[in-house]
């Protein structure tokens, strides 16, 4: 599995940006594409997931409401919507895969074994 996230950038507190994930990958049976950040200074966090042959998502706590997963089938890409962004939302965000995650494990960022290579979120107050 190949990841390439982009999307990422500067934007104002309150404004909007949607990442994307470009997923390279021999079969797309189980596979289950998530979300995390991780701001400085600060451990990595899990924002959602979702498998990609079915509608489920996983959202983290704290983040639901303001950032959603989606995925277009057709161009093999994930997405991370995210609204109202807030300063506390820099951070260097990272898309992973894995297969075959039931829904209780997919917020462990041990449990994936491929990674994007991060894009940089600066919102500014």
């Amino acid at each position: 599995v190949q990841l390439q996230a982009s999307g990422g950038g500067s934007v104002q507190a309150g404004g909007s940006l949607r990442l994307s994930c470009g997923v390279s990958a021999r079969t797309f049976s189980d596979l289950v594409m998530a979300w995390f950040r991780q701001a400085p200074g600060k451990e990595r966090e899990f924002i959602t997931a979702a498998r990609w042959s079915a509608a489920s998502t996983n959202y983290g706590g704290s983040l639901k409401g303001r950032f959603s997963i989606s995925k277009d089938n057709a161009k093999n890409t994930v997405y991370l919507q995210m609204n109202s962004l807030k300063p506390e939302d820099t951070a260097v965000y990272y898309c992973a895969a894995a297969y075959r995650l039931i829904v209780s494990s997919m917020g462990n960022e041990r449990n994936y074994q491929w990674w994007g290579q991060g894009t940089q979120v600066t919102v500014s107050s």
